[in-house]
């Protein structure tokens, strides 16, 4: 079995290459450090195990520990990915690791990452190179006392000139500074330290080349020192009214990407807590399946959530089979989601609950009849304002909800978040079982959702306008700006 070192990139989950994703998605053992994101580890199978080798700042650093560990699991013809920040060949340890699997006869795979020292420049807005500005750089560690005494030649790398890139050089910024300045390097020179570089929390300090000694950080940190560092090309901050904020999705594992993704997309760091997962109906299905073979029977069927319509669309051979069956959706959301199987909605409620939907449903003809596919637990609004109306309703079980483990590392992140989203009146339900601290702002997809909240005693911050994803995520930038959450 191969060992995989995998650069993890150096904070951005989006960063990751997709060789890093594939191998991720198939360990069955990751030995991962402490700069890789917490989110790749999501991406990794449920029974993988997850080794955290992660050297902390003034810690002792066991290489020789975590190079007998990825010996015996390859012998042991484990998947095994060694998950590293950044790039494994660039200051990462990455070369003494496949030596030493090499001389144990382990084959393995290096796959490469992108690597700080270009990533966190960019993600602050300095270019490493700019026409009549800097034509080279050069990347150095400042790590330890021989990368100052021996290993660079800081005189020399002055006049080099060009932009200079310090990895890991924050306990010695004062030492650098001087070497750099004592090389030639005028103490005017525009320095910027980025801290946590391409990550939702990154910050960015500017200073001079005399002044970095005084500066007050702390690691992890990139220095780059040159003329570039004064360009002002901060499109990170200036895209990302999240940046900073750590936010909390609730969705199920599977239907938490849509939503954890755009919030990433306007800098939040995103924190998945999958309190509910959905399941197969109790009969395995068997009234699913009978109610979509004869569903052109029907006058309307009615689809209340988009996942009704992923569990029920799949089991048609094709659109034809709904016959003269029309469609309704409860929203933008679940006619969204008729759109993916190439069905238009023929009624979408004005208000999206189901309340909205009755307001605007046609009057029974004589024998009409309603499907309603829905979960195995929901609200009797619908179905009982439509009988009231003289349509005959079956309602059919297309999926249940149920309540997964969740990691008490995974509540204790979110417990400390700056907000909540709930996309169903079960996930807040299921969040209140866990008896976790809520963030302050609580921010819910809709009104049902709301109330819902509300009940378990929870204040809402944020309603969306249109119970949609994005709409979820314009209430929570909004309300996490105005009201200073």
């Amino acid at each position: 079995m191969t060992v995989y070192l995998v650069g993890a990139g150096p904070g951005d989950p989006g960063l990751l290459t997709r060789r890093g994703a594939e191998l991720l998605g198939r360990a069955e053992l990751v030995v991962h450090d402490r700069l890789a994101a917490p989110g790749l580890l999501d991406l990794c199978p449920p029974g993988a195990e997850r080794v955290d080798v992660g050297k902390r700042p003034g810690g002792p650093a066991d290489q020789d520990g975590i190079n007998a560990l990825l010996v015996a699991a390859g012998r042991a013809g484990r998947m095994v990915v060694r998950l590293k920040g950044g790039d494994p060949f660039v200051f990462g340890r990455g070369a003494e690791e496949a030596l030493a699997l090499q001389a144990a006869g382990v084959a393995y795979e290096v796959v490469p990452g992108v690597t700080s020292a270009i990533a966190a420049p960019a993600y602050a807005g300095v270019p490493l190179t700019h026409r009549g500005v800097s034509t080279s750089f050069s990347v150095v560690t400042g790590h330890s006392r021989a990368a100052l005494d021996a290993d660079v030649n800081w005189e020399a790398l002055a006049q080099v000139g060009g932009t200079v890139v310090v990895l890991m050089g924050v306990a010695h910024r004062a030492e650098i500074a001087a070497r750099l300045v004592a090389g030639g390097r005028d103490p005017a020179t525009p320095v910027a330290a980025v801290r946590w570089g391409t990550r939702a929390d990154q910050r960015v300090m500017r200073t001079t080349l005399g002044e970095l000694g005084a500066l007050t950080l702390e690691p992890p940190v990139t220095l780059v020192i040159g003329e570039v560092a004064a360009l002002g090309l901060e499109w990170y901050e200036r895209s990302r009214p999240l940046r900073g904020r750590r936010v909390v999705v609730t969705r199920s594992a599977a239907q938490a990407w849509a939503l954890s993704s755009r919030l990433a997309e306007v800098g939040a760091e995103v924190v998945e807590v999958g309190v509910i997962e959905l399941g197969p109906p109790a009969d395995g299905g068997a009234a699913l399946r009978a109610a979509a073979g004869q569903v052109g029977s029907y006058d309307w069927v009615v689809f209340t959530s988009a996942n009704a319509v992923e569990r029920f669309m799949v089991l048609l051979r094709d659109a034809r089979q709904l016959g003269s069956a029309q469609v309704a959706a409860i929203g933008p959301g679940t006619a969204e989601a008729l759109l993916s199987w190439r069905v238009v909605a023929d009624l979408v409620a004005v208000r999206s609950l189901s309340e909205g939907l009755v307001e605007v449903f046609p009057p029974a003809p004589r024998g009409g009849r309603v499907l309603i596919p829905r979960a195995a637990v929901a609200r009797e609004v619908l179905p009982e304002a439509l009988r009231a109306m003289g349509w005959c309703c079956d309602i059919v079980e297309a999926y249940v909800t149920r309540r997964p483990r969740v990691a008490p590392e995974v509540v204790a992140r979110a417990s400390g978040a700056d907000a909540i989203t709930f996309a169903s009146a079960s996930s807040v339900e299921a969040w209140l079982e866990l008896g976790a601290k809520t963030p302050g702002l609580v921010a819910c997809i809709g009104p049902v959702t709301a109330a819902a909240a509300e009940a378990g005693g929870l204040r809402v911050g944020a309603i969306a306008s249109t119970p949609t994803i994005e709409g979820l995520v314009e209430a929570t930038i909004h309300h996490l700006g105005a009201q200073g959450w």
